[in-house]
């Protein structure tokens, strides 16, 4: 049997080439490489923003299955570019197989410009992020199968790395929008909110879009601002609660000029709900100090303790920096921890309606394990009115 001929490869910054079939967009794109365990949301991983700068490695094997459509696409920014640089697949994409496929997902990739290799020995690959920390890498698919090693080699070398990166201006939009659409329901799609109780201003580092879509179905109008946006500016828009969002990157270098805003919000007095990058700029606004994780958490099961009701949770994660737990101040409480290393998952501020959770409340592993944190956060809104 004649061995077929690679048309994509993984080059490793310490030289490590893997070979692979190419699928989706042509050309190479560097990033460090992650790994994610979910079984499902493929698309929705591919196109959350949280994920700019990095290549994915999938270890559920068959990715593409149920094909792609306009619907599972989590990006609030349709005019920035896909954040993702790549994505390592195990087996080749089969022909889709869902009611609600619209596209082969080898088509979806292409237009997106998303770049992936399949054929990989994927367990191998996580395994080795496992003991060694994320890498960095460059990808490249070319499907006449030539390639310059050495020059793939010095791209994945000359990688910055995630530390010290804002890349929340990347993905945030350029314009304030108000935003009413409700969560998916079965044979019904999406909806509309027609009569919002209260008013959320949400900054936007990333935002997805489901998690608008759960405040929407709380009863709440959100307007959706720029991550540069002073706290007066939000404050001037008579909000009831205030919103923080996931984003990539950095939450130090973002926080550079996000964090004195973040300050003034909490002095405000109005409630604050904060999610994944959200939440670390918040810990750092409150005197925390953040960390780079070795291999972060990328994946749909990960259990959390909630210590506020005493029950656990299998969420959505996909964070490549934490939060220090031991340098959390006396007025904040930690409310959530992983289950899996401990890691801090969740704080609020003893004195004030501020809280926020590490992972992704608005994805469904649990199914709706999580959800209750919007309703929370919406209660808080209630008591602050009055």
């Amino acid at each position: 049997m004649t061995k077929r001929l690679p048309t994509a490869l993984l080059v490793l910054k310490d030289g490590t080439v893997i070979e692979g079939m190419g699928l989706g967009a042509t050309g190479s794109a560097v990033g460090e490489v992650c790994f994610n365990t979910a079984m499902t949301g493929y698309q929705e991983i591919l196109t959350d923003p949280s994920y700019v700068g990095q290549i994915i490695t999938f270890t559920f094997p068959h990715i593409g299955n149920v094909g792609a459509n306009d619907e599972d696409i989590e990006t609030s920014n349709l005019a920035a570019a896909s954040g993702v640089r790549g994505a390592v697949l195990r087996a080749d994409i089969t022909n889709p197989s869902n009611y609600r496929a619209a596209l082969h997902f080898d088509e979806w990739l292409k237009r997106r410009g998303i770049i992936a290799i399949a054929g990989i020995d994927t367990r191998a690959l996580t395994a080795r992020i496992r003991e060694e920390g994320m890498v960095d890498a460059a990808i490249a698919h070319d499907p006449t199968g030539k390639f310059d090693k050495d020059a793939l080699l010095k791209e994945a070398q000359g990688f910055p790395g995630l530390e010290g990166l804002d890349l929340a201006k990347d993905v945030t939009c350029g314009q304030s929008y108000s935003w009413d659409e409700t969560r998916w329901a079965w044979n019904e799609g999406y909806g509309r909110l027609e009569n919002p109780r209260h008013h959320v201003v949400a900054l936007d580092y990333g935002v997805k879009r489901n998690i608008m879509r759960c405040l929407a179905s709380t009863g709440v109008k959100v307007t959706v601002v720029p991550a540069t946006t002073s706290a007066d500016d939000v404050l001037s828009l008579k909000p009831d609660g205030i919103f923080l969002s996931n984003g990539p990157g950095d939450p130090a270098a973002t926080g550079a000029y996000a964090v004195p805003q973040i300050q003034k919000l909490v002095e405000s007095g109005k409630p604050v709900f904060g999610i994944c990058l959200g939440h670390q700029m918040l810990s750092l606004a409150l005197g925390a100090k953040t960390v780079k994780m070795r291999q972060g958490h990328h994946g749909a099961n990960h259990p959390v303790k909630d210590f506020t009701t005493g029950k656990v949770e299998i969420t959505s994660m996909n964070h490549g920096f934490t939060v220090d737990r031991d340098s959390l101040p006396a007025s904040v409480e930690e409310t959530h921890v992983s289950l899996f290393d401990g890691t801090n998952c969740g704080i609020r501020l003893k004195d004030r309606p501020v809280f926020s959770v590490q992972y992704h409340p608005e994805a469904s592993p649990g199914p709706q394990d999580s959800h209750y944190l919007f309703d929370r956060f919406v209660r808080m809104i209630s008591e602050a009115k009055g």
